[in-house]
């Protein structure tokens, strides 16, 4: 393995189990609205954010117009009247408050912390991951928590990495690994700053990127950087 004494952690979907907590989450907001948490209610919102974040990244809509947007939308499909900023901000409330990681992910961080040196990297709203963070009992195995709200700009724009290694300390690019399981914010932005990059493919997806690891599960991710 090359000499990485630095890790950039991606959070949802790499060590939070992002999917239990959004579906906890609209449950709840749905509960709020006094409607059913059918699987196609799930469903239609979450391609409606997918949608919307994927702007986001490529910088064609803002975190602040996400939070009203998705919701504003989820309810015209859903026919409900409901106040989309309220609905936001109860969702943003719900899900700041879930903490679940997925399976290995304590272990792993555990483990790797004896060794590395590690930042948590997200494009998430700071409204969600900075009480999340802190909740989490993942929090005091990183040195920093980088998060694309705070900063202005997102994963994988070269800024949001400049800013982070400004914060780390400018180490070498060499000894630096990105992890993450997207591959337009985690492993794109990885490549184009030249760090290596470490591909969670836990969805058994397919990438003509170059990555310079691939992974399908926590346990490989272990053994990988444990050697």
């Amino acid at each position: 393995m090359p000499g990485y004494t630095w890790l950039l952690f991606d959070a949802d979907g790499t060590l939070f189990d992002f999917d239990k907590a959004e579906e906890r989450a609209l449950e709840l907001v749905l509960a709020d609205l006094k409607q059913p948490a059918s699987e196609s209610a799930l469903r239609s919102y979450r391609a409606i954010n997918r949608e919307l974040w994927h702007g986001f990244e490529l910088g064609r809509v803002t975190q602040a117009e996400i939070k009203v947007r998705r919701f504003q939308l989820w309810m015209e499909e859903l026919r409900v009247e409901a106040d989309p900023d309220e609905t936001g901000h109860n969702y943003v409330r719900h899900l700041s408050e879930q903490t679940d990681l997925l399976p290995g992910a304590q272990e792993l961080v555990e483990m790797l912390s004896e060794h590395y040196r590690m930042v948590i990297v997200t494009n998430g709203l700071k409204e969600v991951q900075r009480p999340r963070m802190q909740r989490s009992s993942l929090s005091p195995y990183f040195e920093d928590v980088i998060i694309s709200g705070e900063l202005g700009v997102a994963k994988p724009d070269p800024r949001f990495f400049d800013a982070t290694f400004a914060r780390m300390g400018h180490p070498q690019r060499q000894e630096v690994l990105m992890v993450g399981d997207s591959l337009s914010a985690d492993m794109q932005g990885g490549i184009q700053y030249g760090l290596d990059t470490c591909w969670c493919n836990f969805r058994n997806e397919q990438t003509e990127l170059s990555v310079t690891h691939e992974v399908t599960g926590l346990d490989q991710l272990a053994a990988l950087l444990s050697r």
